[in-house]
């Protein structure tokens, strides 16, 4: 291990090692055809009543299904929605009845597109301290999850989001500082 350290350097190695760490937490689900990964939410301002999931849904089957619900330990009430913009607006509107995961298809669940709702928020989340939730989907059923939580302004896992308010105002880095 030493000669490595001394090859890479500590910083390079340091990386390496929370790479690795980052990728060992990573679970991956499966109900039916449905295969779901890259499971997250992200800390939010205090006293936020809302929080956003974030996830990659996989249908490796021959029909289409549709996320059409779920809950989660944090939320009163679950909704799947939609942001996309429109005359130069961007809207958010609930998915209704659900999310249509065509067969064979990938949809990723990201900031800025399609994505979970977490409302009537209990408790807020709270960065290394995964929640658990459940998906619904219309012919798979239902599959129990754990959402990763990430600092407050992450935009991709990893990136080290943004201060909350009053920590100073400098960005800690990557894409959540834009």
């Amino acid at each position: 291990m030493e000669v490595v350290v001394r090859r890479l350097g500590h910083a390079t190695f340091a990386l390496i090692l929370s790479l690795a760490a980052g990728a060992a937490l990573a679970q991956d689900y499966a109900v039916g055809s449905i295969k779901i990964s890259q499971i997250w939410t992200r800390e939010v301002p205090a006293g936020a009543k809302v929080a956003a999931g974030f996830m990659t849904i996989t249908n490796t089957g021959k029909e289409a299904d549709t996320l059409i619900g779920g809950s989660s330990t944090i939320a009163s009430k679950f909704e799947v929605h939609e942001m996309k913009m429109g005359d130069g607006i961007m809207r958010m509107r609930e998915l209704k009845p659900g999310l249509v995961i065509k067969p064979g298809e990938t949809v990723a669940l990201k900031p800025g597109s399609f994505h979970i709702m977490l409302l009537d928020l209990k408790q807020p989340p709270k960065a290394s301290s995964p929640i658990k939730g459940t998906l619904v989907f219309a012919k798979a059923g239902k599959v129990e999850i754990e959402y990763r939580v990430e600092p407050f302004g992450t935009r991709v896992p990893g990136d080290g989001g943004m201060p909350m308010p009053g920590e100073g105002g400098k960005p800690k880095g990557g894409h959540g500082s834009h």
